[in-house]
Formats: C-alpha cells, sequence, structure tokens
C-alpha cells in the first residue's frame, strides 16, 4: 500500500499553521463529551523515496488550548493538567510508517507534560498536488486515543451517580496540510 500512494512526491513539507490543526475530546461527566482544540501545530515532514523511511517531527503549543470555556482553559493549563510553565511545547517524533491491510499507521513518540509515551496514530492520506498559490501541498488526516495517566496527568473528581468527572481516554484528530520546500542546493 505504501509504495502506490498517488501523486506521491519525495520531498521536505513544513506543516502550514494556518491550516493545520490538533482538536480533542473527553468524556465528561460520564455522559458527554467535551472538544477542544490546541493551535501553533508546525512541524516538518520528509517523504523519502521510499514511504516508510519517511520521517515526520511536530510541536504544539498547549497554551493555545480552547474548550470554549475560560475557566476551563485556565485549569487545563494549569499543574492539575498540562503544567505549560514547566512544559511549554508538546513534540511528536515518527518512529516509522507501516500498512496493516488498507490501513497506515504513523508510530511515533509523543511527549506531553515532560512524560513521553509511544502511540500509534491512523493515518488517512488526502494526497499531494499543486495548490493555488503555485506550491505543492501534501494532506492527511491523523487520529489517535491516548490516556492521560500515562502522561501523569491524573486530576479527577468523583460524582455522586458514580463514577468520575473524566474519562482517562482522550481521543486525538490531526489535520495536516504541508508545503514542499524548494530542495536546497549546493
Amino acid at each position: 500500500m505504501l509504495q502506490n500512494i498517488p501523486g506521491y512526491q519525495p520531498g521536505t513539507y513544513v506543516i502550514d499553521g494556518s491550516h493545520s490543526n490538533v482538536t480533542f475530546s473527553v468524556r465528561h461527566m460520564m455522559v458527554a463529551k467535551v472538544r477542544g482544540e490546541i493551535e501553533g501545530l508546525e512541524g516538518t515532514i520528509v517523504l523519502g523515496e521510499d514511504p516508510e523511511a519517511s520521517t515526520i517531527t511536530a510541536t504544539v503549543d498547549p497554551s493555545t488550548i480552547n474548550t470554549k470555556n475560560a475557566d476551563r482553559d485556565t485549569h487545563l493549563r494549569s499543574n492539575d493538567f498540562f503544567a505549560i510553565d514547566e512544559h511549554p511545547e508538546w513534540t511528536f517524533v515518527s518512529t516509522g510508517a507501516r500498512a496493516e491491510g488498507d490501513d497506515l499507521f504513523i508510530d511515533g513518540d509523543l511527549m506531553l507534560r515532560g512524560v513521553t509515551q509511544r502511540v500509534s496514530m491512523l493515518v488517512e492520506f488526502g494526497g499531494i498536488g499543486p495548490d493555488t498559490w503555485g506550491n505543492t501541498r501534501a494532506g492527511a488526516s491523523a487520529r489517535t486515543r491516548i490516556k492521560r495517566s500515562d502522561f501523569g496527568i491524573t486530576w479527577n473528581v468523583a460524582i455522586e451517580t458514580g463514577g468520575v468527572m473524566l474519562s482517562d481516554d482522550i481521543d486525538v484528530e490531526i489535520e495536516i496540510s504541508a508545503i514542499q520546500q524548494a530542495p536546497v542546493t549546493v
């Protein structure tokens, strides 16, 4: 599957932060999901001649978290959750790409709140092609599920009806649009 990507063009691509985002959802009060977005996605994707040798390095700024509730966002930035004063950046560094049947996965190390864990992201490759400004652009969607507790985030409150305020599982979705960079000549 990785050998037959339509329009595949090896090269270095820089993530276009104005056309890319990271969103998440977490079960709240055992019955509904709260969603949020983290802005400031930056990074580099190097598509190799062999697609399985490609790499991704990305960062996000957790201070930009937005759940549409200022008090909740302030709490998420605190030491109860993301401790952004001590950990102002989250990173992802890929360690490999693999196909399982028709599914494409990117594996890598996610560092959040000073803790690094291995994650696998299911990727939907959008394609590569020209944009209206004369650039070559690549696009992809990815999703994964992480556990807050794996990153040392354990704050919670028991609720009267049983259970807890927040689930341990967080669903993460990423939309990436990246622009191919001109090759460097020496």
